[in-house]
């Protein structure tokens, strides 16, 4: 049995956090803009970091495991 945990985070945590969709840090003409559809370099990176910050506490401290089969 293949443990489908760290696929299921991190596509959600894709879809959720691609910069643009629901929220872009930082945005082009304020901080935080919501909804813009667009991004830029600086976005990217951030969101980045808070991707890998969030993958790393859900599979490695929480230790999140999916099992199908």
């Amino acid at each position: 049995m293949a443990d489908w945990g760290p696929i299921l985070v991190g596509v959600i945590l894709f879809v959720l956090l691609s910069p643009g969709l629901l929220f872009q840090l930082p945005g082009n003409s304020r901080k935080v803009e919501f909804s813009s559809f667009h991004t830029s370099g600086p976005s990217i990176l951030v969101h980045s970091l808070i991707f890998f910050g969030i993958y790393a506490i859900f599979i490695i401290a929480i230790g999140i495991h999916v099992h199908f089969g």
